[in-house]
């Protein structure tokens, strides 16, 4: 039932009175003498459905804390709560009143309460999603929990850009913590201390479908979104098993945790940072985070020459209480040390890295590390360094210091700490540092000075000769090679943000002398290997070293290196030494879709190549929509398309791509790609856009239906004869080739899908399905650009959200005359002749060139070139 209160005051000192119901609404206006709880628990409002409940509730098991919170009644999970940085006592009071909600101590002194509306408040009620509401006397909404988050949201709520969750200190300390979670206008990302540890757009799981900007988070029974164009466009996805109640929550550990109640049971379907050790204070200022592969729990310990601070503490301090830790200038603890106190650095270690260096630009690059410790030096905010030792890249901590994760791959990076020498302290008795203060004789510290000049003017003159040694060698090297890149331009490359830089020798030794091939890419082939921490890797060892090798094994490492996405082939590191190029990429297991889809090993179920086809278009979509710069892949194709386990598939090989900048589309110089899966504007004046991946990916499509390449074997009765069995079999014993797109277009015209799917499948896909991926296909495959959809669309169709629309005949007019030709080419081998046909006719209009062709699947005429069978 509902009841009327016109003063309500919920008092913690009065004991509950059972049986008395309130529910949904609350009234103003009430003696204090008729107040009652529901339960023991402090609860006061339910929802209509006791889904949620209002209470004063005490999270922790001492009585001490009590805090205004909403919580979902069968998982007694807090999803909201008022006076976090506040809490009450057990005598504390909480009155509703006209002018809103308002909590005290029980001698009036002010903890928390609404903001001052501008009308009088008239109910307060608490809806079936959770979210409580103060309304006026027309139930305008006055005031509500929703637009003030704090660490969690729930289905049916908006964390919009500009607003944040906060992690709260501990389960049972509701006050703010030490992270943040907050929007961007193209991401999710958590925050320690205003620095970046972690994007939502970097994670495996998650999905970026368009480059609209973000307007919100939210999550629903499918998964975690954020919305832009008013909610009508998904920017950033993660796809999450169905669940009537689910919601995001930023843990006090940092990790930003969406789960689901199933059950009785709190499950987690979603955690990030997954690697405990990425969150910045999870071992306290300075602690050593190592990751426990047995556990989820990261295991802390310090620095060699430091210890704990104090027994109930987690970070560490020098050991030698003679040092001391510096406090950045811009703290409020900050004080101006003496003027006896110098600057000295301890390094951490080997190994060491630290979360900003995969978030933040470097302080300064190409520095040596002697310049890079004193640029932090004469800052007073700088407490520490990180230095790369390829690139020379400088990385301050500034602020205060975290946690450092230990990486036993990674002796890229040297860590060192800003010390005091000199300073009084409080940490430590022990005095067993390494480094001890030595008192010199006066001789010494008379001569020292001139022979540290002497030394100085001889290292001088040194580099001077090898400079201009070096410079002249250069010149000479132009001279020979003046149209050849030199070291210095591919050196400008080794920056950070992008991959390591090997050694030839060690990619040599991963790959044993390059022993085991295991393809062919662009440019070079690419061999199986092991880095010393055991890690698979594809080393692909560019072979041309012509201007076009150069040009696009540089591309390969700005692009690939500077992106990450699940569906995208990692770049994990290069090579350029001397006139040696390699790249080494992430190991695919499974191999390149062309062998699993048209080889004889196991059949690729339907549902298999659903998957495939979706993380090929959503790879695509990245490239075309996500990137900061639009990326054209330019080469789509089974070749290009890896597979990793559970036939994860992954796009590969950008050595033919080419940034375009998002308000244009130019043509490309230099034709590129691969004959059959060419868009025809390849042969025109028209621009090279994102349109051509999508043909290219179009005729892909096709390929996966149908389990062939796009030139195929067929009867008389238009079934494809490679199976001999079922009705894929014909009467007739009169072959042919068929160009398998006119084939598409010519049995979807007719209704006939089921004749479109591979005959290996025998009869596990329905026409249905069948039918949806064709209609996607020839829409990709349009003549026009303008009438094919982008790939996020693609991406849409597929997964159907979006009905496939029906292809427009009068665009793929074009398939016919090419299969017409191809059918005149496939009659004239049958017959036994030769055809001997011009190649790019429109290319060359000074003379012929002829070429004899015995090969049907080749292509006849320039445009077939192109775009025709391969």
């Amino acid at each position: 039932m509902e009841s009327i209160l016109f003063f309500l005051i919920v008092s913690l000192f009065i004991s509950p009175v059972f049986g008395f119901t309130l529910t949904e609404f609350v009234y103003p206006n009430f003696t204090a003498s008729n107040l009652q709880f529901i339960d023991s628990t402090g609860s006061f409002l339910f929802s209509r459905n006791g889904t949620f409940k209002a209470a004063i509730f005490n999270p922790g098991s001492e009585q001490v804390n009590f805090y205004l919170c909403v919580i979902h009644v069968e998982s007694n999970t807090i999803i909201w709560s008022a006076n976090g940085d506040s809490p009450v006592s057990n005598s504390g009071v909480m009155r509703l009143t006209k002018n809103g909600i308002n909590i005290t101590e029980k001698d009036g002194s002010f903890k928390w309460s609404t903001p001052p509306s501008t009308s009088a408040v008239y109910a307060m009620q608490l809806t079936e999603a959770g979210n409580l509401l103060l309304l006026d006397q027309f139930n305008g909404t006055l005031w509500e929990s929703f637009n003030h988050p704090t660490d969690t949201i729930v289905i049916g709520q908006k964390l919009p850009v500009g607003m944040m969750l906060s992690s709260a200190m501990s389960g049972d300390d509701l006050s703010k913590g030490h992270y943040r979670l907050s929007l961007t206008a193209s991401d999710a990302i958590l925050q320690w201390q205003g620095l970046t540890y972690w994007k939502l757009s970097m994670e495996t799981k998650s999905y970026t479908n368009s480059n609209y900007e973000v307007e919100y988070m939210a999550v629903n029974q499918t998964g975690l979104y954020l919305f832009g164009q008013n909610g009508s466009v998904v920017v950033i996805m993660v796809n999450l098993l169905k669940s009537t109640f689910r919601f995001a929550k930023l843990d006090d550990s940092g990790q930003f945790i969406v789960s689901s109640f199933v059950g009785a049971d709190i499950k987690q379907d979603f955690v990030a940072p997954v690697d405990g050790c990425r969150v910045p204070y999870v071992c306290g200022g300075l602690g050593i985070c190592t990751s426990d592969v047995l556990s989820d729990n990261p295991i802390c310990s310090c620095p060699a020459n430091f210890n704990l601070r104090s027994h109930n503490s987690t970070s560490c301090v020098p050991t030698d209480s003679s040092y001391s830790l510096p406090v950045s200038c811009n703290s409020t603890n900050y004080s101006s040390p003496s003027n006896s106190s110098s600057a000295s650095y301890i390094r951490l270690g080997f190994g060491m890295d630290y979360f900003t260096t995969d978030f933040t630009m470097p302080f300064r690059y190409g520095v040596n590390l002697s310049m890079c410790q004193n640029l932090c030096s004469v800052d007073c905010s700088c407490l520490g360094i990180f230095y790369a030792n390829t690139s020379g890249s400088c990385y301050k901590l500034e602020e205060e210091l975290g946690s450092i994760m230990a990486r036993t791959s990674n002796d890229n990076l040297l860590g060192f700490v800003k010390i005091l020498v000199g300073a009084s302290t409080t940490f430590g008795d022990n005095n067993n540092f390494d480094q001890e203060t030595v008192s010199f004789p006066l001789v010494a510290t008379v001569l020292l000075p001139f022979t540290g000049v002497f030394l100085l003017m001889a290292l001088g003159f040194i580099l001077w000769r090898r400079s201009r040694t070096q410079q002249f060698g250069k010149i000479k090297s132009k001279i020979s090679r003046p149209n050849s890149p030199s070291s210095e331009d591919l050196d400008a490359f080794s920056i950070p943000g992008l991959p390591v830089r090997f050694e030839y020798k060690e990619l040599e030794a991963a790959t044993d002398n390059f022993k085991i091939q295991i393809g062919t890419g662009g440019f070079g082939a690419v061999y199986k290997g092991v880095l010393p921490d055991k890690t698979l890797v594809a080393v692909k060892k560019i072979i041309n070293l012509g201007i076009q090798g150069q040009r696009d094994f540089c591309t390969e490492i700005a692009i690939i290196g500077s992106i990450h996405h699940i569906n995208l082939v990692k770049l994990k590191g290069f090579c350029a030494q001397e006139r040696q190029r390699l790249l080494v990429y992430e190991y695919m297991n499974r191999g390149s879709l062309d062998r699993t889809l048209f080889g004889n090993g196991p059949v690729l179920e339907w549902q298999e190549r659903v998957e495939i086809a979706l993380g090929s278009a959503r790879g695509l979509a990245y490239l075309h929509s996500g990137c900061e710069q639009k990326i054209v892949h330019c080469d789509v194709k089974p070749e290009n398309i890896l597979l990793h386990d559970n036939f994860q598939a992954k796009i590969s090989d950008f050595g033919l791509s080419k940034l375009l900048n998002r308000e244009q589309s130019s043509l490309f110089t230099t034709m590129r790609g691969t004959r059959g899966y060419l868009a025809p504007e390849w042969l025109t004046s028209s621009a090279i856009s994102e349109k051509t991946d999508v043909y290219s990916f179009g005729m892909v499509l096709l390929e996966i239906v149908s389990g062939r390449k796009n030139c195929s074997k067929r009867t008389q009765s238009h079934s494809l004869d490679d199976t001999a069995t079922g009705d894929h079999s014909s009467s007739s014993s009169a072959q042919g080739l068929v160009y398998f797109p006119l084939f598409a277009l010519e049995m979807h015209e007719q209704g006939r899908h089921l004749e479109l799917a591979d005959p290996k499948l025998e009869g596990r896909v329905s026409s249905g399905d069948i039918e949806k991926f064709v209609r996607v296909a020839l829409c990709c495959v349009h003549e026009e650009p303008a009438l094919r959809p982008t790939m996020v669309s693609v991406v849409g169709m597929l997964e159907g959200e979006i009905p496939p629309t029906e292809p427009r005949m009068e665009s793929l007019n074009f398939l016919r005359f090419y299969g017409r030709r191809f059918a005149e080419a496939s009659t004239m081998e049958e017959a036994g002749g030769q055809i001997d046909v011009m190649l790019y006719p429109q290319a060359n209009t000074s003379h012929t060139t002829s070429r004899s062709i015995s090969n049907a699947c080749f292509s006849y005429i320039s445009s077939q070139q192109i775009s025709g069978p391969r």
